[in-house]
């Protein structure tokens, strides 16, 4: 099996998310290789399923990447329970200065905090492998937002399940060289 990353930035800009990767599917396609997508839908409104479908691939369930750390039901739950939650991951929690203080601008111009921000009343940190490190960038991060955190473990099993249904899943013909 070999991973082909596309950017984690395009997590900010969701709508280019099926575009890219389509562009990368059909390329491995060509190639001959079988392609699974590693994403949840991320955002795209089903524009990701829309190329799936048109592909024949399969992706990762879920509407985003919470439901595979937390599953789909306890996701839910927190939102019905406080909607203004902003979640954190554990990769997010680790490159939160670069993917929303630098890329929102808030190092630049910190009074946009209000702006981008007055609506989330906590921060849920879904750790997936909590250490003291990311537990003080996940507190950090709450801090920066102006927010109080609540840490939620989860581990990877979910994750780790999807993953294996995804890669077990049967190869179409279509895709056999």
């Amino acid at each position: 099996m070999r991973v082909h990353p596309l950017p984690p930035l395009l997590h900010n800009r969701p709508e280019r998310i099926a575009g890219e990767v389509a562009a990368l599917a059909t390329r491995l396609l060509a190639e001959g290789r079988r392609v699974a997508v590693g994403f949840a839908d991320c955002g795209t409104y089903g524009a990701l399923d829309e190329v799936c479908d048109g592909l024949g691939l399969d992706r990762l369930p879920g509407l985003h990447c919470y439901d595979l750390y937390a599953g789909a039901e306890r996701v839910r739950a927190t939102f019905e329970e406080q909607p203004g939650t902003y979640v954190l991951t554990d990769f997010l929690v680790r490159s939160f200065d670069r993917t929303v203080v630098t890329e929102l601008g808030l190092d630049r111009h910190p009074e946009l905090r209000e702006a981008y921000f007055a609506h989330y009343t906590r921060v849920v940190w879904l750790a997936q492998h909590p250490t003291p490190e990311l537990e003080q960038l996940a507190a950090r991060a709450a801090a920066t937002l102006g927010l109080p955190l609540t840490t939620v473990p989860t581990g990877l099993v979910l994750l780790e399940e999807a993953l294996a249904g995804l890669l077990d899943a049967p190869v179409p013909a279509t895709h056999v060289v």
